[in-house]
């Protein structure tokens, strides 16, 4: 990666980056940290329970140089006598054994967390690549990796150097002791000593830590024409949106067109507006829109509503408000009620008579409410 490319990108990772990155098992780590745990857990835990495992090693040591005689005599007595030895050292080492895995299982979590990915054990052969792998050793990974080389060796040694100068006395007094309290007394020593080191590790660990956090993030961060494309990705892109609006359109479209012939009645401007009206009061507070178009939608509207029969009522503004307040599905407003209930009591009546007495009843002019039609210029769209 370039110091130009990387200088491009400005951005904060998205969500989709980040959890991409931990599909690929891509998160922040540090071996630094996790070695550092397990040597200081693993030498507290030493120090904290040397003795007993000291003595558990002696003993063991002690019954396997005194053998009982009749076992010279038992051919199978030597094969039970060290699977029951081993046994006993297995049991004696094996909370200092749970305590290091413990260790070395939950440190990586308190940086990156608990990440397993089938796509981080797949062959990589990218990694082969000379020029990549020049790369990482001359590039800014490259480089920590060297510092945290001799970081360590300069603070682990000098710990080391100043320990062993502390030590020495006791270290040759071993040999004047008992086996046991030497053992005991050897362990204590060497588990004392490691805590000591781990220490310098742990210095080591709370640098490496931030750097391998920064790290991630840097190589995580995104370039703004990363951003505008996984947004694209993941919102749809402009030309993708606007055919799927066009679909839904034309399959509202064709969901309305199929309840025109369940109208009552189809309220015309007389040409430019359609809107048609439902209403049962079984079913229904209020009449509901079942279409509405304007053009050539409120062309076909007629055209459908002819063909199967449901009335035409004209009144313009009616139709305009109507068209510009009410939705499709929806009841019509309350402000609405007293003119389409003149217009529907004036169809449901038409319909009950016979056509001469139908052609006398005198036709009703709807009554909007002087506000929405106020709210409504002539073209039908809220002012």
């Amino acid at each position: 990666m370039s110091e130009d490319s990387d200088a491009e990108k400005t951005e904060e990772p998205t969500s989709k980056r980040r959890e991409d990155a931990r599909e690929r098992g891509q998160v922040a780590r540090s071996k630094e940290l996790g070695t550092a745990a397990v040597m200081i857990v693993g030498s507290a835990a030493l120090l904290l329970g040397g003795g007993s495992v000291a003595g558990s090693f002696a003993n063991a040591m002690r019954a396997g140089l005194s053998l009982d005689r009749t076992f010279l005599n038992d051919p199978g007595a030597m094969g039970r006598h060290l699977g029951l030895a081993s046994v006993g050292a297995i049991a004696s080492i094996l909370p200092f054994l749970g305590a290091v895995i413990a260790a070395a299982t939950l440190a990586p979590l308190a940086l990156g967390g608990w990440v397993f990915s089938g796509e981080a054990l797949a062959p990589d052969f990218s990694r082969l690549s000379p020029a990549k792998g020049l790369g990482r050793i001359f590039g800014i990974g490259g480089l920590a990796e060297l510092v945290k080389a001799l970081l360590k060796f300069v603070v682990v040694g000098a710990i080391a150097v100043s320990v062993g100068f502390w030590m020495v006395r006791d270290t040759v007094a071993l040999g004047a002791m008992p086996a046991e309290s030497g053992i005991g007394h050897a362990v204590h020593l060497l588990a004392l000593g490691l805590l000591l080191m781990s220490a310098g590790l742990a210095v080591v660990a709370g640098v490496d830590a931030p750097f391998q956090w920064w790290n991630h993030r840097r190589q995580m961060r995104m370039t703004r024409e990363e951003v505008r494309e996984e947004f694209k990705e993941t919102d749809g892109r402009p030309e993708v949106k606007s055919r799927v609006r066009e679909m839904q359109r034309k399959l509202s479209k064709r969901r309305m067109m199929q309840d025109v012939p369940r109208a009552d009645v189809v309220v015309t401007n007389p040409t430019h507006y359609a809107v048609a009206l439902k209403y049962d009061a079984r079913k229904m507070k209020a009449p509901r829109v079942l279409a509405k178009g304007r053009d050539l939608v409120a062309l076909e509207i007629r055209r459908l509503a002819e063909a199967s029969g449901v009335p035409l009522f004209e009144a313009p503004v009616l139709a305009r408000v109507l068209h510009g307040s009410a939705e499709i599905g929806r009841e019509i407003p309350t402000g609405l009620y007293l003119a389409v209930a003149q217009v529907l009591s004036y169809v449901f009546q038409v319909k009950s008579l016979t056509p001469t007495r139908a052609a006398r009843l005198r036709r009703p002019t709807p009554e909007v409410d002087p506000e929405l039609r106020v709210r409504y210029d002539r073209n039908g769209e809220a002012v």
